[in-house]
Order: C-alpha cells, then structure tokens, then sequence
C-alpha cells in the first residue's frame, strides 16, 4: 500500500471532512449522548474493523470517542485508512453523536 504524501490526502480528506491529520495519521473525535451509545459505535466500529482486517486506535473517555487511523505496517495514511474513515464516519452518522 501506498502512504498519501500531503497533497494527496488533503484531496482524501475533502472527502470525509470530519477527519484531519497528516500522513502519519487521521483522526476524529465524536461525542455520543452518552457511554452506552459510545460503547455501541465502538462494537460497530470494531466488527466492521475485524471484516476488513484493518484496526483503528480507539481512545474512550466517557462519552468522547477518538478515533485514529494509519496503515502501521505502511508508515502512514493509506487507502484503508480512508475507507475505513468513511465506514467509521457511515457508522456515526447513523448514531445520535456530535462531533466534539
């Protein structure tokens, strides 16, 4: 896989514009309405991130979710990530949550 240089992945990130971040990494902070919705995005999050074999760093505090993607064995933000982005970003949007 193919790391974005900048350029590329700002033109990636028109796309899902709730994620920012550089080559190294993406991120994206969320807010539920409360933990056990939180938790429920995050078992979402991690089935889907089980079917496609690609695992994003998940930090919890409360009802604050922070997710962060980049392809380890890459170096950096690849055509995963991005995919993932969206499957992350199509998974929120069908929850009640707000970007924090």
């Amino acid at each position: 896989m193919t790391v974005f240089d900048g350029d590329a992945l700002d033109a990636m990130l028109t796309g899902i514009p709730a994620w920012s971040g550089d080559p190294s990494a993406i991120t994206r902070t969320v807010e539920a309405p409360d933990f056990m919705t939180a938790i429920a995005i995050v078992n979402e999050v991690a089935d889907a991130a089980e079917e496609a074999n690609h695992h994003p760093d998940i930090d919890i505090r409360y009802n604050t979710l922070t997710f962060t993607l980049s392809t380890h064995s890459a170096g950096g933000v690849t055509s995963a990530d991005v995919d993932l982005a969206r499957t992350i970003d199509a998974i929120v949007n069908g929850r009640s949550s707000t970007p924090a």
